[in-house]
């Protein structure tokens, strides 16, 4: 039983090293830098063990992706629970952090919104990482305007921050030019919402 659970927990230390290596390489070099062989070399590990844990790329980038979603679910689970902000200040954290994952890691942001490849169990790890992360997102919008409105105004604020990230990152929405911050217009955007639906 004990050489049982050594190897289990041996091949759970390998998963873990390749997985690290992978979002290393990843952001560095974005995807093209993360090829099976270089992962296990990054990993430190014989050049086939990449092999017995990830069929091919796109099921390690896509359990990559998964894991990075279900830590950004547990990061707007802890936001949601915060006693001390109110509900605008739960969704402008929510957003904040998801923002700054595009900002620290553009390459493994565009990766969890990506259409996940590979074998079915990466796929379905993700989808249901995804599907957490909505969850968790719609809830926090929906403490601030109520349910009905919830899907529509999640839709705009989440397509909002991802434009907004993007003209970020390519240098066009420089303080120096808009006279704001990111920050600002997503506090912007929630105080219009809010204003909206509870005038309407």
């Amino acid at each position: 039983m004990i050489g049982v659970i050594s190897r289990v927990e041996s091949a759970a230390a390998t998963r873990r090293a390749l997985l690290d290596a992978a979002a290393a390489l990843l952001d560095t070099g974005g995807p093209d830098a993360v090829t099976l062989r270089a992962v296990g070399a990054r990993a430190g590990v014989t050049r086939g063990a990449p092999y017995r844990h990830f069929p091919d790329k796109d099921s390690l980038l896509t359990t990559i992706a998964a894991e990075a979603l279900e830590r950004l679910a547990d990061q707007a689970q802890a936001v949601r629970a915060d006693p001390h902000l109110p509900p605008a200040g739960r969704l402008q954290r929510a957003l904040s952090t998801l923002m700054t994952i595009g900002r620290r890691r553009p390459h493994l942001y565009r990766l969890m919104f990506t259409t996940p490849a590979g074998d079915p169990a990466a796929i379905h790890a993700a989808s249901r990482a995804a599907g957490r992360a909505m969850e968790e997102f719609l809830a926090i919008v929906g403490d601030l305007i109520g349910t009905r409105h919830a899907h529509r105004f999640a839709a705009l604020l989440l397509t909002s921050a991802h434009g907004i990230a993007d003209l970020e990152a390519s240098g066009h929405l420089s303080p120096d030019k808009w006279h704001l911050t990111a920050e600002e217009l997503i506090s912007t955007l929630i105080s219009m919402i809010d204003q909206q639906v509870h005038s309407g």
